[in-house]
């Protein structure tokens, strides 16, 4: 590329004539900048100079295009047919490239264009198989700008996606690995992308992980063992696209009007990664070949993922080594909303002793939880945590092996996740025989020291005006005494049981939007509560948050759960004359798990105009509840009233999920 002024001011004003045309772009560098994200290497300093100023950028030549043409000659990039690289003249390159590249050409098999189900862009990137996971599974590397156009981060690090504004349908993914020159529309194999493993942070390198499953999958690409070196003969692999952001001659040169298909772009390493610089490439490229692989010409491992480009300048990659780390698991280390600093430990020091703290002797001999309460044969056992959150379930210092991860009260236990700060599900036991009424005073609420205190939340978490502190097992299930003389003997235990149900442990975040359901919701469990005292009946009730990987997250990073839950089992006559077990479930929710059902199920109701409602109560069949939120609830399924009943029957024969809005109590199913 030439380096006489006379080109310098042309292509300065043919960005500036395509800024003009794209506000947008301009504005998106500037935040970029601004916010940190677009490395100051990449850009001029006069430009620098000028947004510090508060003023426009003045230039942006280095950085209007996030995909660029480096060289303007001697780089050209390659077109792929039938899964074979066409050759040309590459002058500019050692003699016998052209047999490296062939060596290395079956690389290209593994190369998808990543396409999207939903969304007005019908692509966007370049994607390839960085790891196989047995016959039927294989991870997608492509760039987190890549997926982050139908996805969020979730809460875990995984990607969610998101949905379409006006619809409401589900974005999607896939991977079409023919998309060549000469292709026809019925060779278009495309793969759906079953889940977003991994979507970097904003300050974490550009990579996210897409899993694909099924059959005859493109084979991994592999890895290099180290990183780059400068000079190194590499090529880029992908599918770049007209980009108004790069110059139209040189694009008309090199591409010919010939867009969108897979190319094979050769090129030499630039800067090999280390001390502070990236690793750079002149592989030819532009918008498109975001996500695209660098790959080795002399053994054709991988040494980077393609994340940007500077036109005139270079293109950049992600390392080998970042790459190998995130394929096995390990996470860059961030400020996410579950983590807790030293501040913050501290602050939470002071909020425990504002709100008391109770050590963990104070708790000896608290039983907790009673799957027998119900009586001989009615074991009611604690529903099983979902795989994916066991893991981050609390050991209290004063853990039971045989009872894992509860915390035990009166009467009632917990387990509480740890990331989350909030209980996963609460059991409460209610004899109805032997209730002891308590009045209500002087709340005051205390942390629990036999999990670590930074992990529970405190009066200034829900000082927001717009959350609420919920009660997971109500004040009043727990309190009775069959020791009492009366509903007005407020005995020691009865007390206790109380006064257990103010730790914060037993408290979850709720959205004040959710008031106006909850009306219901309480009516129902006053219903559950009043029922079994006049009916002189016990109950074991379960209760629990669903938790969400895009959960909305309050200023302080803690994420609101936005549905709950909860499943009653009671005993009752079977027709033997014995007893049996009673199990209902219950759902308070705008519809989104229930939508989530219908989408899975792919029935029509999902993608036909579904809109989330004000929050209302369902009663929803227990195996629906178990699917939806990966709980185990097998052991409750076969004792569930709804479905046997004649809409349960009518909604099992359709493959239907299994649900009744309730409006008021008498329409519960029982």
């Amino acid at each position: 590329m030439s380096d006489e002024p006379r080109d310098e001011e042309a292509r300065t004003g043919a960005v500036r004539r395509r800024l003009a045309d794209a506000p947008e772009l301009r504005e998106a560098i500037e935040q970029a900048v601004k916010a940190g994200r677009l490395p100051a290497e990449m850009v001029p300093p006069r430009a620098l100079d000028a947004i510090d100023r508060g003023g426009e950028l003045e230039s942006v030549l280095h950085v209007d295009a996030l995909e660029a043409i480096v060289r303007r000659v001697g780089r050209p990039p390659l077109l792929v047919r039938n899964d074979a690289v066409e050759l040309e003249p590459l002058p500019d390159f050692p003699a016998g490239t052209d047999v490296l590249i062939k060596g290395v050409e079956r690389s290209v098999r593994s190369v998808g264009r990543v396409e999207f189900v939903n969304h007005q862009m019908a692509w966007g990137g370049t994607g390839w198989v960085i790891h196989e996971d047995g016959d039927s599974a294989r991870i997608v590397a492509t760039n987190r700008h890549v997926a982050k156009v139908v996805a969020q981060r979730g809460l875990d690090g995984s990607g969610v996606f998101l949905r379409a504004p006006f619809t409401g349908l589900p974005y999607g993914a896939e991977l079409d690995f023919k998309e060549e020159v000469g292709s026809n529309p019925g060779d278009a194999k495309p793969i759906r992308v079953v889940a977003i493993t991994y979507l970097a942070d904003d300050a974490a390198p550009d990579v996210a992980l897409l899993r694909l499953e099924g059959d005859d999958l493109p084979s991994a690409l592999p890895l290099a063992e180290a990183e780059a070196q400068a000079d190194q003969l590499v090529a880029l692999i992908g599918y770049p696209a007209y980009d108004s952001r790069n110059d139209p001659g040189d694009q008309a040169k090199y591409f010919r009007d010939l867009y969108e298909v897979k190319r094979f772009a050769p090129g030499f390493v630039m800067q090999a990664l280390g001390g502070g610089r990236a690793l750079t490439h002149d592989c030819t490229s532009l918008g498109g070949n975001s996500g695209s692989p660098l790959i080795s010409l002399d053994d054709g491992r991988v040494v980077g993922l393609h994340y940007a480009g500077q036109y005139g300048i270079a293109n950049s990659a992600v390392g080998v080594d970042t790459l190998r780390r995130l394929v096995a698991g390990e996470r860059p280390v961030l400020a996410a909303g579950a983590a807790v600093s030293q501040a913050q430990r501290a602050a939470d020091a002071t909020e425990a002793a504002s709100d008391g703290v109770h050590a963990p002797d104070f708790f000896g001999g608290r039983a907790g939880y009673d799957p027998a309460f119900l009586g001989d044969d009615l074991a009611a056992p604690w529903p099983g945590a979902p795989a994916a959150l066991e893991p981050g379930l609390a050991h209290p210092s004063d853990e039971d092996p045989g009872r894992p991860f509860e915390l035990r009260y009166t009467h009632f236990g917990v387990k509480y996740h740890l990331p989350r700060r909030q209980p996963l599900i609460t059991a409460v036991n209610i004899d109805g025989e032997h209730p002891v009424r308590i009045k209500r005073e002087g709340d005051r609420w205390f942390r629990d020291q036999r999990i670590p205190l930074e992990a529970q939340l405190g009066k200034d978490d829900y000082a927001d005006p717009e959350i609420d502190r919920g009660h997971m097992v109500r004040r009043e299930d727990p309190n009775w005494d069959p020791d009492a003389t009366g509903p007005t003997d407020v005995t020691e235990r009865a007390r206790l049981a109380n006064d257990d149900t103010f730790h914060y442990t037993n408290s979850a975040l709720q959205h004040s939007r959710m008031n106006q359901g909850k009306q219901l919701w309480q009516g129902l469990e006053n219903y559950i509560l009043e029922s079994a005292r006049t009916e002189g009946f016990k109950a074991c009730v379960f209760t629990g948050p669903i938790f969400r990987n895009d959960d909305p997250l309050l200023a302080a990073g803690l994420p609101v759960p936005q549905e709950f839950w909860k499943l009653v089992i009671m005993p009752a006559a079977s027709d033997g004359g014995g007893q049996r077990l009673h199990a209902t479930a219950y759902l308070l929710s705008q519809g989104e798990l229930i939508r989530d059902l219908l989408e899975k199920r792919s029935r029509v109701e999902g993608v036909e105009g579904f809109v989330l409602g004000a929050y209302r109560t369902f009663q929803i069949a227990i195996a629906d509840l178990a699917e939806a939120t990966g709980m185990d609830l097998a052991h409750y399924v076969p004792f569930d009233p709804l479905g046997g009943s004649r809409i349960g029957t009518e909604a099992i024969e359709s493959g239907e999920p299994l649900f009744v809005p309730l409006e008021m109590l008498d329409q519960i199913v029982t």
